[in-house]
């Protein structure tokens, strides 16, 4: 019979010989992330570093040995054979509309628009709908590393508390159109609406509430306008669709007499650096410098692109320009099916190799900077999120480099971008709190979601059979 006794000083030993142990005057924090391989997005990587993290922030970030020396926390993982960085910024989406998810794919833009998915908003889309459509996104973006998205839909007050419960961070805008939305049935209501959820979740540490009026040819010059004036008067940032197919072009150009999107919203002295244009495909040099003079953020949605057939941006002069780029997945309707933002990274940097014939044109560190720090600054949160340093929110998701299909790791950025996928993501924290650990998520409740979700799926066919 062994002893307990020689076995419990057996443990300590053991445990004293692998663990650094923390100084006698070590301050204490929340949480310790070691042993990993950490990708800061500013400076180094540490091949064996560790992030400490303490009321929401970023601490410390150095390696192993010298943050377990000078810091101890009760809660600590371990992250070895793992990559440890900021966490996924997703700079477009629609989320509820993960309850249309494969609801009618392969279709172009406004034959998917006008045949499927505005019938199935109007007979499907209320409050319920979107709490549980947010839910089913929010399971799905914390499960593969998304710590901050910005979205423009319907009940976007509603979308926003199921996105503070939830423990995300969030650019939230409600939809401006000028026909009857299912929540604002006049713009003069959208409006009103768009006040008070701005004065709602003003000053709240995850929510920042935005305008989004849904594109320039669905709003008139006179309503981009007030969009202007109030999203000015409110500092609330505006999401807004660009250029994002030829169709577009026409439409605007019918509207405008002859002008492109991006040179008719300037004439309107719409553009700035608090709007964020979703797609900008069918961009002119000419609009790329006046994004780039209205420092004019960009939200890149290549798999969106790809699946609807509506082109490819020209991200590497955008990037060249001074435009700050980010990568959004758009809504997961059709348009692309996931919130994958490692699968959008991935396709980000391929789409531009082979289209323009140079495996060069955009590398991994590239996509890796707007899905992190990039999509920060396009949304203006670069002074809180988007990268591993003292001060910043401690948004940050560890990635499991072990399996199989990531072996061996000569370059961890080529690693994360190139051979991971979102089910990699092993840890999801937001503003210091573990929103997903080991794969298990901590603030939904999958199983009711998916429940949820075979309700709606039956009850939007049903719908969609009975349209005329």
């Amino acid at each position: 019979m062994r002893n307990p006794l020689v076995l419990m000083v057996l443990t300590l030993v053991v445990g004293c010989a692998t663990t650094p142990s923390a100084s006698e005057n070590a301050e204490r924090v929340d949480l310790i992330i070691e042993h990993g391989t950490v990708i800061p997005m500013v400076g180094p990587n540490l091949s064996d570093g560790a992030v400490a993290v303490r009321d929401g922030a970023i601490v410390a970030v150095g390696p192993t040995a010298q943050i377990a020396s000078a810091y101890t926390a009760a809660d600590r993982i371990d992250a070895r054979g793992m990559a440890v960085l900021p966490g996924f910024v997703n700079t477009h989406t629609h989320v509820p509309m993960t309850l249309f998810r494969g609801i009618a794919d392969d279709r172009d833009l406004m034959d998917w628009l006008q045949q499927f998915i505005f019938p199935a908003e109007k007979n499907n889309v209320d409050r319920e709908f979107v709490k549980w459509g947010t839910r089913l996104a929010a399971a799905e973006m914390i499960a593969s590393g998304t710590t901050t998205f910005a979205d423009m839909y319907y009940f976007e007050a509603d979308i926003a508390r199921e996105t503070r419960t939830a423990g995300l961070r969030a650019v939230l805008g409600e939809t401006l159109i000028d026909f009857p939305a299912p929540d604002n049935k006049t713009w003069d209501e959208a409006i009103a609406y768009s006040r008070a959820f701005a004065a709602e979740f003003k000053n709240d540490p995850l929510i920042t509430a935005a305008l989004a009026p849904h594109a320039p040819y669905t709003v008139s010059a006179d309503h981009l306008k007030q969009v202007r004036s109030t999203a000015t008067e409110l500092g609330a940032p505006i999401l807004i669709h660009v250029a994002e197919t030829e169709d577009e072009l026409r439409q605007v150009a019918e509207r405008s007499g002859g002008m492109t999107p991006v040179a008719y919203l300037d004439s309107l002295g719409f553009l700035g650096p608090d709007v964020v244009a979703a797609h900008s495909v069918w961009l002119k040099d000419s609009e790329v410098q006046t994004l780039a003079s209205r420092r004019a953020g960009v939200a890149h949605c290549p798999e969106s692109n790809m699946m609807l057939s509506s082109g490819v941006a020209q991200v590497p002069e955008l990037l060249r320009a001074g435009v700050n780029v980010g990568l959004g997945t758009d809504g997961p309707a059709g348009s692309n099916n996931n919130l994958d933002m490692i699968e959008e990274m991935a396709s980000a940097a391929r789409l531009q190799k082979v289209t323009r014939k140079d495996p060069k044109a955009l590398s991994a560190r590239q996509v890796l900077e707007m899905a992190t720090i990039g999509g920060a600054r396009v949304l203006r949160l670069d002074q809180k999120i988007g990268t591993l340093e003292p001060g910043k929110r401690a948004d940050i998701i560890v990635i499991n480099l072990a399996e199989p299909k990531t072996q061996p790791v000569y370059s961890v950025e080529s690693a994360v971008v190139y051979a991971a996928n979102g089910s990699d993501v092993m840890h999801t924290i937001v503003d210091g709190k573990v929103l997903m650990r080991d794969r298990r998520l901590l603030t939904l409740d999958t199983a009711e979601i998916a429940r949820q979700a075979e309700v709606y799926r039956q009850k939007v066919l049903r719908s969609l059979s009975q349209a005329p």
